[in-house]
């Protein structure tokens, strides 16, 4: 897939003044007083008489291409079962992350509650996140005029994304406007990229679930994070992969790799479209939405997974490649695959099952680098490290903490007495000042002489790991016995445990004790 290419290659900058890619120019014209009514309908397909259509589950009208026949229904009560489930996820994401994210990805596996899917796939892919620490970032580059030789590729690649989806169905409808709004956001959020014609259809399946910024942060995450240099102007990045994936066909279809080989098909001619749109135009949609699932809590694992697995069901017998004499013929049965393996069910346990690790895909990235290095030099686009999956990018990028506020282990009224006092407490000053003649008498080696009852007790309060013997509180019924301690250099302080060290023990051995009660 050419970068940011139209059909017939790239299109000129728009001629400066032209409304061409603005947000007005996809709107319905002053003259179109009726469009313009029926534009604020429920929905684009009744702009566009597509009202008395019947229109599935996903948002397709019925009978067109996207549309599905027979679905697998997931029983009501078991919907509603995991959709208790994911919302104890997503109100407690931080802890299930961190401590029960296996659970987290069997979770994915089953696929995520339809009513729940937009938000988990913010809080997997760390879109969420992005958003909290660019706030208000999406409505600046919503604003601002966009770069002119983007916009008009942008405007012609909107009414090929999904034409028979009722977001999609009208030209200048809200679909393509907020389809419009996110392409261009992100090449002003990263001009050195521009636009490249398969983030396209991963916008528009972003917004199918979510509203437009949350969108953009979502697009940004799998063009930086989960594909980062897929979209870039040489294509370095999928030409890599494309390399990876053929490697690893030998190990997990010996027939398929020994035929592609035999022909001399390059990856590109297949895998490209697969990887760079995630399959999103390849598969049924209910499928499209398991790997989808899966893809934004694993990472990029899964798009290798199910690229090995339709090649292996394709190409990976005799019997199949009896139809596949050619390269033409092997193109073919790549590009109109049976039902039967893009089928949900089937698909999802092939992709789980499929013993292909992050491990292995780092391994033969570096192999594959090497011999990229050694044939071409060194690569042209220099993109950030690929993350695996939802816990990678959630380490890497911690979402906002709350502040940790001290919190005392007592609490007590301000008017109430100290613990084994009796009658009105004294005021703070006077306790202050008792407490620092105390201090004053101890440095000065004034011990000798015992100390009244009301210095022992502001030196209990202090905190004096062994206070003054031969001092006796007023109440003595309040005492409890010092616990025994065997070591040596605290025998000299058991006697006065019995008297004045239990106040310490009592939450009262710092400062900040003495602050609580007070």
């Amino acid at each position: 897939m050419a970068k940011s290419r139209g059909e017939n290659g790239p299109r000129a900058p728009a001629a400066e003044g032209s409304l061409s890619g603005t947000r007005e120019s996809l709107a319905p014209g002053p003259d179109a007083a009726a469009a313009d009514e029926l534009s604020s309908l429920g929905s684009d397909s009744e702009a566009n008489g597509f009202a008395e259509r019947r229109i599935d589950k996903f948002g397709f009208i019925v009978g067109s291409q996207g549309a599905e026949g027979a679905l697998e229904e997931v029983p009501l009560e078991v919907l509603r079962q995991r959709e208790s489930k994911w919302l104890d996820m997503l109100n407690n994401w931080d802890k299930w992350m961190a401590k029960k994210h296996k659970k987290i990805r069997l979770r994915c596996q089953k696929g995520i509650p339809p009513s729940l899917r937009g938000r988990a796939w913010q809080y997997l892919s760390g879109g969420k996140v992005k958003l909290q620490q660019n706030p208000g970032k999406f409505d600046e580059l919503d604003m601002a005029p966009g770069d002119p030789k983007w916009l008009d590729v942008i405007e012609r690649d909107l009414h090929r994304q999904f034409p028979f989806h009722e977001m999609f169905v009208s030209r200048g409808g809200h679909g393509q406007q907020d389809l419009f709004r996110v392409l261009k956001a992100y090449t002003l959020y990263r001009p050195e990229e521009g636009y490249c014609q398969a983030q396209a259809p991963i916008a528009a399946v972003l917004l199918m679930h979510m509203p437009a910024e949350q969108a953009f942060w979502c697009l940004v995450q799998i063009c930086e994070k989960y594909l980062p240099g897929y979209y870039s102007e040489k294509l370095e990045a999928i030409q890599l992969d494309g390399e990876i994936l053929f490697s690893l066909l030998q190990k997990v279809s010996p027939v398929a790799h020994k035929h592609l080989s035999r022909q001399k098909i390059d990856p590109l001619l297949y895998m490209t479209e697969w990887f760079m749109c995630a399959f999103a135009r390849t598969l049924p949609w209910s499928s499209v939405l398991r790997v989808w699932d899966m893809f934004f809590c694993e990472g990029v694992k899964i798009i290798f997974r199910v690229g090995l697995v339709l090649l292996k069901h394709a190409l990976g017998s005799p019997e199949k490649l009896k139809a596949c004499q050619g390269q033409y013929e092997t193109i073919e049965q790549l590009r109109s695959l049976s039902p039967k393996i893009m089928q949900e069910a089937f698909l999802v346990q092939e992709v789980v099952e499929l013993p292909v690790t992050e491990r292995q895909i780092e391994r033969e990235h570096l192999i594959q680098l090497r011999r990229w290095q050694e044939t071409r030099g060194e690569l042209q686009c220099c993109s950030p490290p690929r993350l695996h999956g939802a816990k990678a990018i959630m380490e890497a990028e911690p979402g906002p903490r709350p502040m940790l506020q001290p919190s005392p282990s007592i609490r007590l009224p301000p008017d109430a007495p100290l613990p084994g006092s009796k009658g009105k407490p004294k005021p703070p000053k006077q306790i202050q000042k008792e407490k620092e003649q105390w201090k004053q008498a101890k440095a000065s080696g004034q011990l000798d002489k015992p100390p009244t009852a009301s210095q022992a007790k502001v030196a209990a309060a202090a905190g004096d790991v062994c206070p003054p013997q031969n001092v006796l509180l007023k109440d003595p019924a309040h005492l409890d016995p010092a616990p025994q301690d065997s070591a040596p250099q605290d025998s000299a302080c058991h006697h006065s445990q019995d008297s004045v060290h239990h106040h310490s023990q009592e939450s009262l051995t710092s400062q900040e004790s003495e602050d609580t009660y007070l």
